[in-house]
């Protein structure tokens, strides 16, 4: 599935439309519940460099990207949390600088993240591609603050 999106995703980047201001929202795969009981946290600034260090091959200049972030569970349910959020940077695809969306794969240890892997980043029209996936774990990169 993650190749089909990444062959989508080299397929759009071929297009020339301009990016959209914002993240466009997810009619299709509408957010998975909230379970409200769960608490949240916002990441430590060493959580936040090893989503950083994940992200940064992905962008054009990255040292000039302006990071978005969403809250992070206090109790992670397992080892391994999808996290979704939002940065502001030049992509190597011009239709896609700007605000994009991203969703990476954590690895989590005594309850705080300690290795990110990008599973995928877009902007433009096609950040939909991103919420939907985000969508799908109950996450919201337009949450990001």
């Amino acid at each position: 599935m993650i190749a089909a999106l990444t062959a989508s995703l080299a397929l759009a980047a071929c297009a020339t439309a301009p990016p959209a201001a914002d993240i466009p929202t997810v009619a299709a795969a509408p957010p998975a519940p909230a379970n409200l009981s769960v608490a949240e946290r916002d990441l430590t600034p060493q959580e936040k460099k090893v989503i950083v260090d994940a992200i940064a091959p992905s962008l054009r200049e990255p040292g000039s990207a302006k990071y978005r972030w969403t809250k992070f569970p206090t109790v992670p349910p397992s080892d391994a949390v999808s996290y979704c959020a939002t940065v502001d940077a030049k992509s190597p695809h011009a239709a896609y600088n700007g605000r994009q969306a991203y969703i990476v794969e954590t690895n989590v240890v005594g309850g705080h993240i300690t290795s990110a892997v990008m599973g995928l980043i877009a902007g433009g029209k096609d950040a939909a591609i991103v919420a939907g996936m985000c969508a799908q774990h109950g996450l919201d990169p337009n949450s990001a603050t």
